[in-house]
């Protein structure tokens, strides 16, 4: 007995077993039916393979380089440094051409500071004093510009009401800008050049034109429809595509965000990866306006006099900092994301199957009638009555064949 059973039980493994289906002539249930089906089916095609390429492999892992080199000249005039004449190797820090780099649109120089002693600025809080003993000798000022010497300069006696310091002489003066200095800095030149590559593809291209015109760089400005190939920018271009005015950007400084983006569909070939310029201004918020906005920072020039006094200009500068983001996608046609996305999609028509039956079973009017059909219950003693039934029919039709043959 035992044995027969798993012979059964390992033959009944090659039989094909297949669904019972229940037809329900409802005009209404087919039409919601296929309204789901068409759709999926939409779905698949319009946003899986249409807007999101669900059929390509795709590589995010952008390899990118990116130089500068800006280009332009101004003059400024003030009454510390005269007349000045400023060029890239002036107003560009760095100089080395850098994915992130700051242009000088304004200034403030406090010229021929010294080492000696002067009153500490009213500005700085931990410089403040009342007597003498305040100010400790040797004490370092907080945010401050030096040492404290023991002397409090008081207000009554005409002096700032803060302590003497020994440090580098004048400090620098109360500045509020009120206009750029650099008033040609709007038609400086940015010329952004980048090199990407994909390394799942092996495809690697640039954001310059491919021509032997060697005055195509030294005509051309960047235009999206005229010259998408062309990578040099005007500033003042650049800051009115980010929404905002140059020369009141130039006045406290700001900073822009420029993001280069390749999204290359390789399947339609090397023509047809192009990069897209984005520009966003990095340093302001509705929030925080009035706080966050603007850029500047400090630096020295130090020389020597003919007596072998040191000296130093101390410059106050505002500015534009750039910085340059590259982001990429590529795509190619791979036969398995596209199985795989058909199969995840027609999984979802069984969704469909179970909304119908949901509806056919519970929602209509002859919902009992229809699970009736739909379900046939048994159990042990209904299925040995169907058995004797069986067995009686056999009988009585042996019986009717034996009478028969004789």
């Amino acid at each position: 007995m035992a044995g027969c059973f798993l012979k059964q039980s390992f033959l009944s493994l090659f039989n094909y077993k297949t669904e019972k289906y229940l037809v329900a002539e409802n005009k209404k249930l087919g039409v919601l039916y296929r309204l789901f089906q068409i759709c999926i089916i939409g779905y698949l095609i319009g946003w899986v393979f249409v807007i999101k390429k669900g059929y390509q492999e795709t590589d995010e892992a952008i390899q990118s380089s990116v130089t500068t080199k800006v280009k332009g000249v101004s003059v400024s005039n003030t009454s510390e440094s005269g007349l000045m004449v400023w060029e890239p190797e002036d107003y560009v820090i760095p100089p080395q051409g850098e994915a992130v780099l700051f242009i000088v649109t304004n200034f403030l120089e406090t010229p021929n500071q010294k080492l000696g002693h002067c009153a500490e600025s009213p500005k700085v809080l931990d410089g403040h004093c009342r007597s003498d003993e305040d100010c400790k000798k040797g004490r370092m000022v907080l945010a401050g510009h030096g040492s404290t010497s023991g002397r409090c300069l008081r207000k009554d006696e005409n002096a700032t009401g803060t302590c003497e310091i020994f440090g580098w002489c004048p400090i620098e003066r109360e500045f509020r800008p009120k206009g750029s200095l650099l008033t040609n800095a709007e038609n400086f030149t940015i010329y952004i050049k980048n090199f990407i590559h994909f390394p799942k593809f092996t495809f690697s291209k640039s954001n310059v034109h491919q021509t032997s015109d060697d005055f195509y760089l030294k005509k051309c400005k960047y235009d999206e429809e005229r010259f998408p190939y062309c990578p040099i920018f005007r500033l003042g271009d650049i800051t009115r595509r980010a929404g905002y005015n140059f020369q009141d950007m130039a006045t406290s400084g700001g900073s822009i965000g420029i993001v280069i983006e390749w999204d290359c569909d390789l399947d339609k070939g090397y023509s047809n990866c192009h990069p897209q310029y984005h520009f966003t201004r990095l340093d302001v918020s509705d929030s925080n306006r009035s706080i966050a906005a603007g850029f500047n920072f400090r630096y020295t020039r130090y020389f020597e006099k003919a007596a072998g006094e040191s000296y130093r200009s101390l410059y106050k500068v505002y500015g534009v900092r750039f910085n340059i983001m590259v982001h990429g996608k590529a795509g190619k046609f791979n036969i398995i994301p596209t199985a795989t996305k058909i199969g995840s999609v027609l999984g979802l028509m069984g969704g469909g199957v179970f909304l119908c039956d949901m509806v056919l079973l519970h929602l209509m009017k002859k919902s009992d009638s229809y699970r009736m059909k739909k379900f046939e219950g048994t159990n042990d003693k209904a299925a040995s009555e169907d058995s004797s039934v069986e067995d009686k029919k056999d009988a009585m039709e042996t019986d009717n064949l034996t009478s028969s043959l004789n």
